[in-house]
């Protein structure tokens, strides 16, 4: 693709600042980089993955403020990750994470657990028993 024909398509890439860095070839036929804000069959793709992690997140909030789940699996869900990433992050086995969703289970975990689930999601232990703590 030459420099001139490079995509500048709005996409989520645009509206963060970001831009992707792509190869073209310039006007002497040489390779060069050039920064791209997006093409649309790319921003499709990145929006319904948004849509999609944005879903995810507001059904774990809602099976936690209906008693149905503990505030892990949401605040995995905001930082989009799943059991095996969760479970390597705080030393536990995936077997362990997803029994730590069940809220009497939650509720009896240990201090030191509990601090373990606020470190890696960056946020106090406060927060973590409640997700609308501080909003």
């Amino acid at each position: 693709m030459k420099k001139n024909d490079v995509p500048q398509d709005e996409s989520g890439l645009e509206k963060s600042n970001n831009k992707e860095l792509c190869y073209a070839v310039n006007d002497k036929g040489e390779y060069t980089t050039i920064q791209s804000t997006g093409w649309k069959p790319k921003t499709i793709a990145l929006d319904n993955a948004i849509q999609d992690i944005n879903e995810r997140i507001n059904k774990a909030k809602a099976k936690v403020l209906n008693g149905e789940t503990s505030p892990i699996e949401y605040y995995m869900e905001c930082h989009k990750m799943d059991i095996g990433i969760l479970a390597s992050y705080v030393g536990k086995f995936q077997w362990q994470v997803k029994n730590h969703f069940n809220v009497k289970k939650f509720n009896r975990l240990s201090e030191k657990t509990l601090k373990k689930y606020a470190s890696v999601f960056e946020i106090s232990i406060e927060q973590l028993k409640n997700i609308n703590y501080g909003n």
